[in-house]
């Protein structure tokens, strides 16, 4: 069976390690599932795994964007699924890895990536940054209120992009959200760590990015266009680097900020990936994660499911 493997949960439950460990012992290479690790040169910030500690194992869709251009789940989606194509194709494993929620169900589900606009997307940004976002939520609760009631109150960026998408097709936004359906033979492990635990985790990867040269790492983005970036930019810990830059941030305000930031991220990362019942969750401190891991991974190999992975170009 043609198998893909995800490894899902919230920031630092230990994604990457695990990832790299399942293609160690079943013949994988990782597929990333962060939009942030996509920037070159956004690697403290982002805890991408450097390149000498990767084991050997190869990693696709990291480093692949320059930090002035924007992040697109559409073309993020061709890009993914080419590379799990190619990893099929030597008879490897894809094993895809990441805690942005929606990259990881545009590389493994059936989802239609709607169109866009720049006009028609720049028309609501500005109406956004004027009006703000309350305006823009209750008219898009008049139109398409399944899609307004899916949209955090304050996520201006994707009720912006919910108007853009019926602007142009007509459809509701919702009507293009994605469905629990794999493209082909899957299975989903999810980390877990208890909120304690993981909240001191954060703080100390938070101060250990600070520690290790976050801002220094930023003030070469700068020099490469990193102001400009529409999305990289506003990556956490990178905003709070470029305050700490411009002078309006001490750097433990920026750590402390970004501490915060991320907690409130891993609570949206828990929601998102909590509410899909096709992941199996294991504990990211048991001793034996891996074991356990490859275990479910067998048992869905030889449990069956029908057809194969292909590269979801019919939608």
């Amino acid at each position: 069976m043609r198998l893909v493997i995800g490894v899902v949960g919230a920031t630092a439950t230990g994604k990457s390690d695990l990832a790299i460990a399942l293609a160690e012992r079943l013949g994988g290479e990782v597929v990333g599932a962060d939009a942030s690790q996509l920037y070159r040169g956004m690697d403290i910030g982002t805890a991408k795994v450097p390149v000498a500690e990767r084991r050997g194992v190869a990693h696709h869709q990291l480093d692949v964007l320059d930090v002035t251009q924007e992040a697109s789940v559409a073309a993020y989606q061709q890009d993914a699924r080419a590379d799990i194509e190619a990893v099929l194709g030597r008879g490897r494993v894809p094993v895809v890895a990441g805690g942005s929620g929606l990259y990881v169900r545009a590389a493994l589900d059936r989802l239609e990536i709607p169109p866009t606009d720049p006009t028609v997307r720049r028309a609501l940004e500005d109406r956004l940054a004027v009006e703000g976002v309350a305006p823009l939520l209750a008219e898009l609760r008049e139109v398409d209120p399944r899609a307004a009631a899916a949209i955090e109150p304050n996520n201006g960026r994707r009720v912006v992009r919910a108007l853009e998408v019926l602007a142009l097709t007509g459809r509701p936004f919702s009507a293009t959200m994605p469905t629990r359906e794999f493209v082909g033979p899957t299975v989903l492990v999810g980390l877990r760590v208890d909120r304690d635990t993981l909240d001191r985790r954060i703080e100390s990867r938070t101060r250990a990015m600070f520690a290790a040269g976050l801002v220094e790492e930023t003030r070469g983005l700068v020099e490469l266009g990193l102001r400009e970036g529409r999305t990289s930019s506003r990556a956490v810990g990178y905003a709070q680097a470029l305050a700490v830059l411009d002078g309006t941030m001490t750097p433990e305000d920026a750590t402390a900020d970004t501490a915060l930031r991320t907690r409130r991220l891993v609570r949206r990362q828990e929601s998102w990936f909590g509410a899909d019942p096709r992941v199996h969750w294991v504990d990211a401190l048991d001793r034996d994660l891996v074991d356990r891991a490859v275990r479910l991974v067998e048992e869905t190999a030889t449990s069956g499911g029908r057809g194969g992975w292909d590269d979801g170009s019919h939608g």
